[in-house]
């Protein structure tokens, strides 16, 4: 049996605000959602594990 990870991303935009994701990814989409924030210059990207039903907070 294969247990869905469900993974959310916290960075910091270009301007300095903290942002979190308002969806869930699979490791693999996490992955990929941030390198294209990296690449659009986002800084402490971080794909953190959340569970069902819930999202990360911007870190502070």
């Amino acid at each position: 049996m294969t247990t869905m990870e469900n993974f959310g991303l916290t960075w910091t935009d270009a301007d300095g605000t903290a942002r979190a994701s308002a969806v869930a990814y699979d490791k693999v989409s996490g992955e990929r959602r941030k390198a294209d924030l990296e690449a659009s210059g986002a800084t402490d990207v971080v794909l953190v594990p959340v569970k069902p039903g819930t999202l990360p907070q911007p870190r502070t």
